[in-house]
């Protein structure tokens, strides 16, 4: 890379991109950081915080699922910095609203709002850099929004262990805030400018549905980053309940959790951006992470060391293995005409993210199923349950599974043009 690819690289829309997906995920993975403190605070018993948890968990992620359609119809529509506008200003009200909650009630209402807000962020930032870059340094650009974005987490956790719950909330809507201000000196994409003067249809969500072709590459592009949800929305959001059902020989806290495996992330979606851009090829990459994500997957259920630091150790390597989120919504940007793309970039990443709603349904379901029935010595019959980490691993093999199946219906996209339309 020259120093004029490097200086587009690091161009203006570039590093606003990436401290908006930094406040993103911050706001994002709080919740995951300060589950327990925050309903505890709010009088639920130590045996409801896995189930209020969850609860909110998908309040949260399906106000992500409808927000993806809303922001990423709207990118098209209006424009990919009106997106970026709007979702930030409501997920950073809503955030601030929540420091004020005193029911579980009003905290699912409100993690709701802050989906649909935050579900806008990372789908057009990739979708304008996409379009503005060349398309020789485009996966460099991505690989640095997603790096820089990731690291949102780390500063969360640092966050959480000084201040309140309520405090961290406050400090995520102000941040959410202040990066309004950066957007002012940000341009909308020549790509959209010209097709906007045009009469072509954008953002016809039921567009991905009227030709098998692409259908297939819509589901594709979905279901290729399952595997990241999984392992963020389960094992890593629940870490503590795991860790206590792995006999872990200390205490494991979420949010340390969360900052590792994120400093994981951080390290992965770099270099599967920088490889992808060095063997030319995205699907191989990312076949190569998938497969990686099953070790770590089966490594995390059934570590061999029973202590705190191999199990954040274990939580490190299982963000490096599913670090490639920025390729996932790169290829996902890739694949669609301008037309649709802010939809598609926008709707598939937070599809993904709304995944664990089922996923915990499953998990729950798995955990509780019965397999046997036997009777103690005392006559006495004892059901036999799959259990958190069989419940979990099951889970976790079909997302690998649908993930590889899923890479095979989409088609390669490194050094593409993306000044064309969908018809």
């Amino acid at each position: 890379m020259d120093k004029k690819d490097l200086k587009l690289v690091l161009s203006l829309p570039v590093i606003v991109a990436a401290l908006g997906y930094f406040v993103d995920i911050y706001d994002l993975l709080l919740f995951s950081i300060v589950r327990k403190p925050s309903l505890i605070s709010l009088g639920v018993t130590e045996d409801q915080l896995l189930i209020e948890g969850e609860y909110l968990l998908r309040w949260q992620m399906g106000g992500l699922l409808i927000g993806g359609i809303i922001w990423g119809v709207m990118g098209d529509k209006r424009g990919r910095l009106s997106v970026l506008f709007g979702s930030i200003l409501l997920y950073s009200l809503a955030n601030i609203a929540n420091g004020f909650v005193t029911t579980v009630d009003q905290y699912a209402i409100l993690r709701f709002i802050a989906g649909i807000g935050l579900a806008g962020e990372l789908g057009a930032g990739i979708t304008l850099v996409s379009e503005i870059l060349p398309a020789r340094i485009r996966g460099y650009a991505t690989a640095i929004i997603a790096s820089v974005g990731i690291t949102g987490a780390i500063l969360a956790n640092f966050v959480a262990r000084i201040y309140t719950w309520q405090v961290a909330y406050f400090i995520g809507g102000g941040l959410g805030l202040l990066l309004l201000i950066a957007r002012v000196s940000v341009f909308e994409s020549g790509m959209f400018v010209k097709l906007k003067e045009s009469s072509i249809r954008r953002g016809n969500f039921f567009q991905l549905f009227q030709s098998k072709s692409a259908l297939a590459r819509y589901i594709g592009c979905i279901f290729i980053g399952l595997p990241i949800w999984y392992a963020v929305g389960i094992l890593i959001t629940f870490a503590p309940e795991f860790a206590k059902a792995l006999s872990i020989s200390g205490t494991i806290l979420a949010g340390d959790a969360v900052m590792y495996t994120y400093m994981g992330l951080a390290i992965g979606d770099f270099t599967s951006g920088f490889i992808s851009q060095r063997v030319g090829s995205r699907k191989k990459v990312v076949f190569a992470y998938i497969l990686l994500s099953l070790v770590a997957i089966v490594l995390y259920l059934f570590m061999p060391v029973k202590t705190p630091e191999f199990f954040y150790g274990v939580c490190f390597f299982m963000g490096c293995a599913i670090g490639y989120w920025a390729l996932f919504v790169t290829i996902a940007a890739e694949q669609f005409g301008t037309n649709l793309r802010s939809t598609v970039a926008t709707t598939v990443p937070n599809f993904i993210r709304g995944t664990v709603v089922p996923l915990t349904f499953l998990f729950e379901i798995l955990r509780n199923l019965i397999t046997t029935n036997t009777t103690s010595s005392y006559g006495v019959d004892r059901a036999q349950h799959f259990g958190i980490i069989y419940g979990a691993l099951i889970v976790g093999v079909v997302t690998i599974v649908i993930a590889f199946v899923a890479l095979r219906m989409i088609n390669e996209t490194y050094g593409r043009d993306l000044n064309f339309e969908e018809t």
